[in-house]
């Protein structure tokens, strides 16, 4: 296994333990998830990411970080060919 696999999958298991003992608030979902979609970019993950924000601006259209998933997913949308 690659070392970016395994990186990859060390950052996973981390953000499930901390999505079981995050307090659930919307706020602290909405920056978890942020977090990872963030993560997925770095990763060339584009879909999955995708998908990371548009899930913030369904779940948690109020947030903090609603406006900054819109703004990433616009990026993208101008990257992409």
């Amino acid at each position: 296994m690659s070392q970016l696999k395994k990186i990859h999958l060390i950052f996973l298991g981390l953000l499930l333990l901390f999505s079981f003992t995050a307090c659930s608030n919307p706020e602290g979902k909405s920056a978890q998830l942020y977090e990872t979609a963030q993560f997925e970019e770095e990763q060339f993950n584009i879909e999955h990411a995708t998908k990371l924000y548009e899930e913030i601006l369904k779940k948690y259209p109020e947030s903090d970080f609603a406006g900054k998933a819109k703004k990433r997913l616009e990026a993208l949308k101008a990257e992409s060919p």
